[in-house]
C-alpha cells in the first residue's frame, strides 16, 4: 500500500511525458499521468446485469457512483483471479470517471521523444488505434494506451447508463 501512497503522490504533480505503468499479464503499459485520477487497493463492487463481461459492476468512490472495467477482459486475455497485487486505476476517459481493473501497478515512468515510438504497423484487421505507441525504458517495452479510444462509444454509453 506504500508504494500506492507514493504513486498516488506522484500523480498529483504530473505532466504530458509521465506515464502510470501497470501489468496485465507478462505485458507492460501506460497510461498518461494526467489521465489517472487516482489508484485504489482492489475492492468489491456492486455488479450489474445484462453488461459485457468486461463490465465488472460499480463501486462507490467517496460518493460518487463509478463504472468498473477488466481491461484483461477488454482486451481478450484470460481472466485472472484478484490477487493482494490487483489494483484499480481510477481515470479519466473521455470526460467520464471509470475504474479499469489492472493486474499490478508497476511506476510512473518519464519517457523522453527518444524512448517513445510510433504503434508498430499491423494489418488492417488489427485495431490498434487505442495504442498510442510504445515507449522504451531500460529493457521494457511498455504499450501506451490512448485510454480515451480503448472503449468504443456505445461502450461508453453502456456505462453511462450502467
Amino acid at each position: 500500500m506504500e508504494k500506492l501512497k507514493d504513486i498516488n503522490a506522484t500523480i498529483s504533480s504530473g505532466t504530458g511525458d509521465q506515464f502510470v505503468t501497470f501489468t496485465l499479464g507478462n505485458e507492460e503499459y501506460g497510461v498518461e499521468i494526467l489521465k489517472v485520477q487516482e489508484i485504489i487497493g482492489y475492492q468489491g463492487f456492486t455488479k450489474i446485469p445484462n453488461v459485457p463481461p468486461f463490465v465488472k459492476g460499480v463501486l462507490n468512490l467517496r460518493g460518487s457512483v463509478v463504472p468498473v472495467i477488466d481491461l484483461r477482459l477488454k482486451f481478450g486475455m484470460p481472466e485472472k483471479e484478484y490477487d493482494k497485487f490487483t489494483v484499480i486505476v481510477i481515470l479519466e476517459v473521455a470526460g467520464r470517471i471509470i475504474g479499469t481493473i489492472v493486474d499490478a501497478v508497476s511506476d510512473v515512468v518519464t519517457l523522453t521523444e527518444d524512448e517513445m515510438q510510433p504503434t508498430p504497423d499491423f494489418s488492417s484487421g488489427i485495431r490498434t488505434d487505442f495504442i498510442s505507441g510504445m515507449g522504451r525504458k531500460d529493457d521494457k517495452l511498455i504499450i501506451l494506451l490512448d485510454i480515451d479510444k480503448v472503449l468504443s462509444d456505445g461502450e461508453l454509453e453502456l456505462l453511462d447508463v450502467a
